[in-house]
């Protein structure tokens, strides 16, 4: 029952002075307002990039052409095609852990249906490339093994591309030109939305790998089965640094590498680098929440500042209270009421302020905002820890007041 007239009080008191408790509240508002904003944003920009990242593929490492050296110049990486077919059949063999191993080739090509054009990326795959994408087609079929070893001239085209050539027509078995090369398409690939690098996934067309490569990307990559690049896709994200290692050492034996010659290619865990940037947002968002929170501790000192102030003038009424049978305890607990509800409004309406901010930014920006329910009351009970901090020295001063002393005063 004492608590609950406490709880009266204290809210009187904040009540009466509603001007200067509405202040007293401004830097708890902007402070929380501050974090959730800041938060928001970061989480929203962090959730956005790592979802961009594993929509190439979870537990993924991509093997690129490296280093040639001919005649004594170096060429640099990806100057000439190292790669081969059966450097992704060898590693899909013989490393551990490997689901698939996807050879390709991309080109760029201008695509012609009907009256319509489009000039869109063209990737020459086989059917792991859909495995280790762990993409799905949406309306008809993907490539078979068959169709793949035979180069048949049939397509599976991107969401962009389907919209831009048939609009909202049905393109399963109609045929587009990918440079003057007539294909049927056989299926829709299912949206995947921008990469990490912000471009359209969806704004390709892939060809089963012979028939691409030789027919539309070009000779160089007809020659000696050579490749662009392979995705190799491992069962677990705790195979990927082994597998990697035991796949590097058999490249360099395929490709009859001497020790003291570097690699004639490159490898790189995609996983590890979602990781990587995750992280690297992650410690941007607790930066500019540290920051933000100097507004909180800057909040809280005014709340002690405003109750030493209202000791002050209720030193009468305090001592009032002790000389009619109230304990100091009671005391106290009124001035920490008091304190943790100002902090703890403040914390509240700073949450609406925050995320209204987020989404204000959000809009004029195009940011994404990912505002959890745990930022939420994090944040409100780290104002109501502020309020309890900052109020306890007020409040300890105001109980421990001598009640005749206190009524002596004017």
């Amino acid at each position: 029952m004492r608590f609950l007239e406490a709880i009266r009080a204290a809210l009187g008191a904040i009540a009466a002075n509603a001007l200067r408790s509405a202040l007293t509240m401004l830097g708890i508002v902007i402070g929380v307002m501050a974090v959730i904003a800041m938060v928001g944003i970061g989480s929203g920009a962090r959730d956005v990039v790592t979802q961009q990242i594993r929509s190439l593929g979870g537990n993924l490492a991509i093997v690129t052409p490296g280093n040639v050296t001919q005649g004594g110049a170096r060429l640099g990486a990806g100057a000439a095609s190292t790669l081969t077919d059966d450097d992704a059949l060898a590693v899909a063999r013989e490393v551990e852990g490997v689901v698939a191993a996807a050879p390709f080739v991309r080109g760029n090509a201008q695509l012609v249906y009907g009256g319509a054009n489009w000039s869109a990326p063209v990737y020459a795959v086989t059917t792991d490339y859909f495995v280790a994408r762990e993409w799905d087609v949406e309306h008809g079929r993907l490539f078979d093994p068959e169709e793949v070893r035979k180069g048949e001239i049939v397509a599976v085209i991107g969401q962009t591309v389907a919209r831009n050539l048939f609009g909202e027509a049905d393109p399963i078995g109609e045929t587009i030109r990918v440079r003057n090369v007539p294909f049927r398409i056989i299926g829709v690939m299912a949206t995947k939305g921008q990469s990490s690098f912000g471009q359209d996934q969806d704004d390709v067309v892939f060809l089963p790998l012979e028939s691409g490569r030789q027919r539309v990307i070009g000779r160089n990559y007809a020659k000696a089965r050579s490749v662009g690049s392979i995705f190799v896709k491992f069962d677990s994200a705790e195979a990927i640094p082994p597998g990697i290692e035991q796949m590097s050492a058999l490249l360099r034996q395929r490709h009859r590498i001497q020790p003291d010659q570097d690699d004639d290619f490159s490898v790189r865990n995609l996983t590890e680098i979602a990781e990587t940037v995750s992280a690297s947002a992650n410690t941007l968002s607790l930066l500019l929440a540290a920051v933000a929170g100097v507004s909180l501790l800057v909040g809280g000192i005014g709340i002690m500042n405003i109750m030493l102030v209202s000791v002050t003038e209720r030193t009468r009424e305090i001592g009032l209270r002790l000389a009619v049978g109230a304990r100091p305890r009671d005391i106290l607990s009124q001035f920490l009421i008091e304190a943790t509800t100002l902090a703890t409004l403040g914390g509240a309406v700073g949450v609406v302020a925050g995320i209204v901010a987020a989404r204000l930014v959000a809009n004029a920006f195009n940011w994404p905002t990912l505002i959890s329910p745990e930022a939420i009351l994090v944040a409100v009970g780290f104002s109501g820890l502020v309020g309890i901090f900052f109020g306890f020295y007020p409040a300890r001063r105001a109980a421990r007041l001598d009640p005749i002393e206190a009524l002596r005063r004017e």
